[in-house]
């Protein structure tokens, strides 16, 4: 199934033994010993991950270095969209942050346009009733927040901060040339032992530690889980971190769609865009640096395709058939599975009745999120608005015909979409192997970035937290990588105390 990048791609795995990092370590034969640029190198996946990593490496590596991207299906992996009345809306990934640098960076360099906001207030649904809503004034919102959960909401922000504060300490990281063999690594450079904690405890837990209250837990930190990795609040507080911040006012989106992102870095990466699935990777036995073969499925048996001085698996390990042959010792298997979710797209009449609003003219929300009733069957519905958002464009009333995106965990019966609309006219529901589970791997070690010498894999990163940006910083960290292994520049690798050595560096 294809994936979606929820902002939170929006675009995995765990569990490989320390002993495959310990080898990557110790293995020096990998360099080029002529300060020649490698001759090929392969990028098996074109979603944000997959491209990015392809921009970066023909940023650090030049025009010499032939790029081969990989893709069974459409560019852009977990950014997609789907048409509805001649308009194009996202059925992934939906929003970015605004302090998600390499994401405003490509837009930029892309000269990408960002799409205009259309306002539009949010509620909170239990099953029964509305228990908490968005109103048209700021300080009647604070109010309101602050008489029914008292301290919670100035608590998670503050929280939230620090996390924050800390994670733009890789931006620095990367602008000083500095990468990590694992994520573990990545995690431990930002926040140390504290960060690393975060992967491995409940979001309840720390928050309830904080003295956040539970009703604020229930109440208003869930609904935004379920929304953005229909989980629940007993992912990991680092996870949990980055899905709250994906809940900021300050976010956007990329006129046209997210993923012409993904489009325009093949493009300027000048890679060769490849249709084909790849099934296995399998080693080159050779005198000098080692090399990599690919297996591609064909209509009759599997066919190799060229050799590689690297190879950068952008794309899940679960599910994804892609094997390892003939490697000693084995690389073993990826821990955990992936969450699957429903995103359906709906043109029609929401029934507005069923949130406690028989006159649809009287409905003032454009988004309904979600606490954990058993009786409910989605996490969130809302009305969405194009890609390409013209000037005069506004969000229509519930009393009119509008295209809302519903998730659920399961596809939606009829009987289902008959409770949660009145008529509709056109159903789409896209099914994604979206994010990890985060339960599934539970007391795992964060995932390697080196399986072997210039053998590597970006998404392990999403067992720390799935975003567009997540997948976009680890593709910075491959490229770096990559670059460093290649030259032999290992004071560049792993380094310890990263926020002195750059001040001292300055």
């Amino acid at each position: 199934m294809r994936r979606p990048p929820w902002s939170t791609d929006g675009d995995a795995c765990g569990g490989f033994s320390f002993l495959l990092t310990a080898l990557v370590v110790l293995s020096s034969a990998a360099t080029a010993q002529d300060g020649a640029p490698p001759s090929k190198i392969a990028v098996v996946g074109a979603g944000i991950g997959g491209s990015a990593t392809a921009h970066f490496l023909r940023q650090h590596f030049g025009p010499e270095v032939q790029l081969d991207v990989y893709e069974k299906g459409q560019v852009g992996g977990r950014l997609a969209t789907v048409t509805v009345n001649n308009n194009q809306y996202e059925a992934g990934g939906s929003v970015v942050h605004a302090l998600n640098m390499h994401m405003q960076d490509f837009v930029k360099q892309l000269g990408l346009a960002y799409r205009r906001g259309v306002s539009g207030k949010t509620a909170v649904f239990d099953g029964t009733e509305v228990i908490a809503e968005e109103s048209d004034w700021y300080l009647l919102d604070l109010l309101r927040l602050w008489w029914r959960y008292g301290t919670s909401f100035i608590r998670v922000h503050m929280w939230l901060e620090e996390v924050m504060e800390k994670f733009m300490r890789i931006y620095k990281y990367q602008a000083h040339g500095y990468a990590f063999t694992s994520v573990e690594e990545l995690v431990d450079s930002l926040g140390g032992s504290g960060f690393l904690n975060m992967t491995r405890r409940p979001l309840s837990d720390s928050l309830l530690e904080l003295g956040v209250s539970q009703r604020f837990i229930d109440e208003v930190i869930a609904p935004i889980i379920r929304l953005n990795y229909g989980q629940n609040v007993s992912i990991p507080a680092f996870v949990g971190a980055v899905s709250l911040a994906s809940a900021h006012s300050n976010l956007w989106a990329v006129e046209g769609g997210n993923k012409r992102v993904c489009e325009g870095l093949l493009k300027a990466a000048n890679a060769n865009l490849v249709n084909a699935h790849v099934t296995a990777v399998r080693p080159l036995h050779t005198d000098g640096a080692p090399q990599y073969q690919l297996l591609l499925a064909g209509e009759e048996e599997a066919t190799p395709a060229g050799a590689y001085d690297a190879v950068v698996l952008a794309t899940p390990l679960q599910g994804s058939g892609v094997s390892f042959l003939d490697f000693t010792p084995a690389v073993e298997p990826a821990a955990g599975t992936y969450h699957g979710t429903v995103a359906t797209v709906v043109h029609g009449y929401l029934n507005t009745s069923l949130f406690g609003f028989p006159d649809p003219r009287l409905f003032p929300y454009a988004g309904v999120l979600t606490t954990e009733a058993p009786a409910l069957f989605f996490n969130s519905v809302a009305s969405v608005y194009p890609v390409s958002v013209s000037p005069g464009f506004r969000r229509k009333g519930a009393h009119e015909a509008a295209v809302y995106k519903v998730f659920s965990p399961e596809v939606l019966t009829k009987e289902q979409l008959k409770t949660l609309f009145r008529s509709y006219y056109s159903v789409q529901a896209t099914e994604w192997q979206a994010y990890p589970r985060y339960g599934s791997a539970a007391g795992a070690a964060l995932p390697p970035v080196e399986l072997r010498p210039h053998l590597y894999y970006l998404n392990g990163v999403e067992w720390a937290g799935s975003a567009m940006e997540m997948s976009a910083v680890a593709a910075k960290n491959i490229a770096l990588l990559v670059y460093h292994r290649w030259n032999n520049q290992s004071h560049k690798v792993d380094h310890k105390d990263l926020m002195h050595r750059i001040k001292t560096e300055l």
